[in-house]
């Protein structure tokens, strides 16, 4: 770890500094914080007070939500970060409290959208079987587990990130740094470790069985729509918000997760041609901008698509106590169309069944 009296000596200088860079990025930053702070408070309002949490799709929802919010409030700090030049006014605690927190909000909130994943499959392909497991109980011991294993996670983050003085332009900078004179072999290899795992377990795990579960959704309901032609619209509906889902998650990470390798290649191969490395340190801001913007997303894709949410927000807006009686959760469309895709399946099995027999 750098002492930061000491100062470093950038071998490229101040690479990615452009002054559009302090000029947009701070203004994306703000934008992000207003909507994600109202869109994320808006759903754990209306989930509190009018849905419940008897519901597993509304708990994994909500801790969602509250994981957003609890990166969310970091937002002015990197923006401000940002808009001085790269220059790290709070301190070394800070620096490290941020940076763990964006680390812990981006495991967990990919964990809890897998979580989702997972449970909208046994929802629709196996309503029955899986009824068992589908308990508010379950729901609530996965929600804590994924807490904890994203914040060990984050906890190297926290602990490799410090404040630097930059010797080449007099800057103060919260950041992870690797001059390989000074670093120990292994603060390196702790740093190289960190990387990895934000692209495999941060990214590319999460997204290969985020993508079968969805598949494997998707033939399921085609598979229901040949033999039900009436729920044609009401399929069509749920393989949309499926598919927004999937194509939220992919576009918001993809770019950021993309430059983040080319940097950990950078590192395994100590690479140090300055153009390349300015490309990648401009690249970077905008990169974790529109990651940072799937925390806005997420409100809108999980929570705004469907009616009774809607419903309830107005409610909410207009402080009435909402209408009587049991309100559905945030995937009632989708559970709905469960049953009748089982009902499907299983028909197409006993018609198979009883064709073997003949």
């Amino acid at each position: 770890m750098q002492n930061m009296s000491k100062g470093i000596a950038l071998t490229c200088g101040m690479s990615g500094s452009h002054e559009f860079i302090f000029t947009l990025i701070p203004i994306v930053y703000s934008c992000n914080f207003v909507i994600g702070i109202i869109g994320n408070s808006m759903v754990v309002a209306v989930i509190y007070c009018y849905m419940k949490l008897k519901k597993v799709a509304n708990i994994f929802v909500l801790n969602l939500a509250v994981s957003d919010l609890t990166f969310l409030i970091t937002l002015p700090m990197w923006a401000t970060f940002t808009a001085t030049g790269y220059r790290w006014p709070f301190g070394g605690f800070l620096c490290k409290a941020s940076a763990g927190l964006a680390t812990l909000n981006l495991y967990t909130s990919i964990f809890f959208l897998t979580a989702l994943s997972i449970d909208r499959y046994l929802a629709i392909v196996h309503p029955v079987r899986s009824h068992r497991f589908r308990t508010v109980m379950y729901a609530r011991i996965t929600c804590v587990m994924i807490w904890l294993f994203a914040f060990v996670l984050s906890v190297p983050t926290a602990l490799t990130r410090d404040v630097h003085n930059i010797t080449n332009s007099n800057t103060t900078v919260c950041g992870i740094l690797h001059p390989k004179t000074e670093n120990p072999p292994r603060l390196n290899l702790l740093q190289l470790a960190i990387s990895l795992m934000k692209s495999l377990l941060g990214f590319l795990v999460p997204f290969i069985i985020i993508i079968t579960c969805y598949s494997l959704i998707g033939r399921a309901l085609l598979r229901a729509r040949h033999i039900q032609k009436s729920s044609r619209s009401r399929d069509d509906e749920v393989l949309h918000m499926l598919a927004a889902a999937v194509l939220a998650f992919f576009l918001c990470w993809a770019p950021h997760q993309v430059f983040h390798f080319m940097e950990v290649l950078t590192q395994l191969i100590d690479f140090k041609n300055c153009t390349v490395l300015d490309i990648i340190d401009t690249a970077m801001p905008f990169t974790i901008c529109i990651a940072y913007f799937n925390s806005c997303v997420n409100p809108i894709v999980y929570s705004f698509v469907g009616q009774n949410f809607r419903k309830n927000l107005l409610s909410l807006l207009r402080c009435s106590p909402g209408s009587a009686g049991p309100h559905p959760s945030i995937s009632s469309k989708m559970s709905a169309l469960s049953f009748r895709a089982s009902e499907a399946l299983s028909l197409t099995a006993k018609n198979t069944g009883s064709s073997d027999v003949k």
